[in-house]
């Protein structure tokens, strides 16, 4: 069926009929969701946006983890003609309170009460704000919840609801989306129906993704990657599992048994650890025979990519590695896994090329928030490990001469909210988005992302150096979780490195050392560990980008912490600032 806009995803997605749409922990248990209550939920609350007086290009936002209660609010909200305004939850409070008073939000749904508080404290801020509703909990007299706006839209008229959402035009705003912000104030990324609509379409073309897949998510929706993605999920009929958090992945994975899913590469990363972490507490001959099949896996890689099985001897011992070894790991994903999309990041292809030649399909893709998001993916029968795939339909890319890649295609957004200036910036007079990215596109189409633009580090000798790489080079230990390459304006590069605590507290118990990670990264054999596994990493790299000096530390950065924005990507001003006098020790005691 033909869609113009997100109005019509939610009107094929109504018609699947089935009896477990959605599903979510309650008390424990996963409770389903079926077609007929979605459909009706969102009919309900759009007739109460309606009557609270919201009209077309108003817009609500959403602060909130995952659940049925957020497509419901999303819908609703396209449906009667506004826009939604997504708001990471691990925002700070000031954060928050930045983007909905920026949007000029009328309406704020808020996931907790503690989140709710936070904003009501901050309400002399927010003064296009009419109304706060709670999501889950008990809320004070003067705030709505979710269940009393359900309870107010009965009795809607659901060929008005049909009309209302029929007169929403493609070129209409569907959301404006907050940028992560690793510099500056987040910008408000305005993407109209067609924006997504475009990259659904495009998505579905290259994927096969069918009503009888049940799909895990665990990305925050916020998240435009999670969100579009989602979006396929319910022109196709999918049944979605929303995980209880980011850190439930692994139970919920078991609980669901999905047969899809998309996450950013430190999930694949995490899970990869898992693995090499059972493997190196094993007995020997398990580290033998795990060698062995990886040893397998990757001489039959050349046919995994393509689909195929190797004959004769090496598809004898495929057959013995999956049976014995790769059934294993996929039985940590559910069992029933069939395929995996990771974006949002550069996925290192060390960690790619294990989990297919392990039979696990992870196909990388590429995109920015302001192209909804794809722009270049891989996908089957066009895989191309390193890359992050071709170029999808109807969009096109090139590569500028400072080495910069420009798209242009119905996927770039409408501009930045009441931002001309910046709009200009990243826009050119032809169309083409400038995206800030570093790159190049192999003969075959393949498109390689080499660097961000502006977080190339420029040595003292004028070299430009691309720190991801060789981040990925040092996270390929399994004892390093977290890397960030510094050296801008210097005359060698250093690096902060977070240890992957799990792994070197089984090591360091073998050693009889302490486990408090502050002993830990202290400890003289702990140091001369990772002095070898620099030293190895070294060996990969050319001589300008080895690292000559190192520092390690005793907690992972996270959202929370304010080191990564909610996307997991890392904030390097931030770790700069914050590491400032370590990162100088680094240089005042190394000779170069």
């Amino acid at each position: 069926m033909p869609i113009r806009t997100l109005c019509d995803v939610f009107r094929v997605t109504s018609g699947f009929h089935k009896k477990q749409h959605l599903m979510h922990k309650v008390d424990g248990e996963y409770r389903p969701v079926s077609t007929a209550e979605l459909s009706d939920r969102v009919c309900r609350l759009s007739k109460t946006l309606i009557d609270l007086g919201i009209a077309p290009g108003d817009r609500v936002a959403l602060m909130a983890d995952n659940g049925p209660h957020w497509p419901i609010i999303d819908f609703a909200t396209l449906c009667s003609g506004a826009a939604t305004v997504p708001v990471y939850p691990t925002l700070l409070p000031e954060q928050a309170a930045y983007v909905i008073a920026d949007s000029g939000a009328r309406i704020v749904f808020a996931h907790t009460m503690a989140q709710l508080s936070e904003l009501l404290a901050r309400r002399a801020d927010l003064p296009a704000v009419e109304r706060f509703v709670l999501i889950e909990g008990e809320a004070p007299q003067e705030v709505a919840t979710y269940d009393d706006l359900l309870a107010a839209g009965g009795g809607y008229d659901r060929s008005a609801f049909d009309e209302r959402a029929a007169a929403v035009a493609p070129d209409d705003l569907a959301s404006l989306v907050y940028t992560s912000g690793t510099t500056g104030l987040p910008k408000g990324v305005m993407l109209t129906h067609h924006n997504f609509v475009s990259n659904v379409s495009a998505g579905l073309s290259l994927q096969d993704i069918r009503s009888d897949h049940v799909a895990l998510s665990f990305l925050p929706l916020s998240h435009v990657f999670e969100r579009t993605v989602g979006y396929c999920y319910y022109y196709r009929g999918v049944s979605i599992a929303f995980a209880e958090s980011i850190h439930s992945v692994g139970q919920n994975l078991q609980e669901i048994k999905p047969h899809v899913f998309v996450s950013v590469p430190r999930v694949y990363e995490k899970v990869l650890a898992k693995v090499r972490e059972s493997v190196a507490a094993g007995s020997g001959i398990k580290q033998k025979l795990f060698a062995w099949a990886e040893d397998v896996g990757r001489r039959s890689l050349p046919y995994r990519l393509t689909g195929d099985h190797p004959s004769g001897f090496l598809g004898l011992q495929l057959a013995l590695a999956d049976g014995l070894v790769f059934s294993a790991i996929k039985a940590r994903l559910g069992g029933r896994f069939e395929f995996a999309v990771s974006g949002g990041a550069p996925l290192a292809r060390d960690v790619a090329e294990f989990f297919w030649s392990a039979g696990i399909p992870i196909y990388e893709g590429y995109g920015l928030t302001e192209t909804s998001p794809t722009i270049t993916s891989n996908c089957p029968g066009a895989v191309k490990l390193g890359t992050v795939g071709k170029v999808i339909p109807e969009v096109e890319i090139k590569i500028a001469e400072d080495g910069e890649i420009l798209a242009r295609g119905p996927n770039i957004m409408k501009g930045y909210y009441n931002n001309p200036e910046a709009t200009a910036e990243v826009i050119d007079d032809e169309g083409w988005f400038h995206t800030g990215d570093i790159g190049e596109i192999d003969d075959e189409g393949f498109l390689r992302i080499t660097d961000r633009k502006k977080e190339l580090i420029v040595n003292a000798y004028g070299k430009n150096i691309a720190p991801a790489p060789i981040e990925n080079t040092l996270k390929a230990s399994r004892f390093v979780s977290q890397a960030m390459v510094i050296g801008d304006r210097q005359k060698f590069l250093s690096a902060l490195l977070v240890p992957d605590f799990e792994n070197l507290e089984v090591w360091a118990r073998n050693q009889g050392l302490p486990k408090d990670p502050q002993d830990l990264v202290a400890d003289p054999a702990v140091r001369e560990l990772f002095e070898s596994e620099v030293a190895a990493a070294n060996q990969q790299l050319a001589h300008y980008e080895e690292i000559v000096a190192w520092d390690l530390l005793d907690a992972e950065w996270t959202v929370e912490g304010g080191e990564l924005t909610p996307t997991q990507k890392l904030k390097r001003r931030v770790v700069n600032e914050r590491f400032a006098e370590r990162i100088a020790a680094l240089y005042a005691g190394t000779a170069a």
